[in-house]
């Protein structure tokens, strides 16, 4: 399924899109009017246990943001939040 439809079912269904692919930050921060909810992994290592416990320790710490249209970066040792959209109203 392309980029745009994933984003788009995910939208539409209120659900969460999480990718190690970094099309869809771009999808997110270009769609206007969308509650978008992104989390990017952006890890070195990639095995599953550690994008398990990463995964974890991001909604533990930001569940509450996670309801809001935003982007999340998913990092080794750490995570940033980036609210939608991107730039201002």
């Amino acid at each position: 399924m392309p980029d745009d439809l994933v984003f788009a079912k995910a939208v539409a269904e209120e659900r969460i899109v999480l990718t190690f692919d970094l099309d869809f930050g771009d999808l997110a921060a270009l769609v206007r009017g969308q509650p978008a909810r992104v989390t990017l992994f952006r890890l070195r290592n990639a095995r599953r246990a550690h994008v398990v416990e990463r995964l974890s320790a991001v909604l533990s710490a930001s569940a509450a943001a996670l309801e809001r249209p935003v982007v999340v970066i998913v990092e080794d040792t750490r995570h940033r939040i980036r609210h939608l959209p991107i730039g201002g109203g």
